[in-house]
């Protein structure tokens, strides 16, 4: 786990393995990320799986508008959605792996990794999905 401070508050749990916080809305359909505001008093958290399957992917290639703040001098990388069964599907960083590398439905875990000097977000990378 990373000393560096969370690029969002609620994002993961405190633990050795860190699980995103999910929001379970009363109709039991869970949303990621948690909603801020009034929304937040909708949904009641829950630590979500840190194994899921690969949905889809792409490459992001060219730097995002601002306010983007990741390392600079840009370089691509890739980004996609991990389902994460039964729960949610989420949007996340791939690491660990190119273009070449991936596939839909391969197994994905959930990693914390610096996103500046400052901050640590979440990603995923394949995996074992146990």
């Amino acid at each position: 786990m990373s000393a560096l401070a969370p690029i969002a508050p609620g994002l993961w749990t405190d633990e050795a393995e860190p699980r995103l916080i999910g929001g379970r809305r009363a109709s039991g359909e869970i949303v990621f990320p948690v909603p801020d505001g009034d929304a937040a008093a909708l949904v009641e958290p829950v630590a979500l799986s840190r194994h899921g399957t690969l949905w889809s992917w792409t490459t992001q290639s060219f730097e995002p508008k601002w306010p983007y703040a990741g390392p600079q001098p840009f370089t691509p990388y890739l980004i996609g959605y991990v389902e994460l069964p039964g729960e949610v599907i989420v949007e996340t960083h791939i690491v660990g792996a190119g273009p070449a590398d991936l596939t839909i439905g391969m197994a994905m875990d959930l990693v914390i990794i610096p996103f500046n000097a400052e901050r640590s977000t979440y990603a995923f990378r394949p995996g074992s999905s146990s």
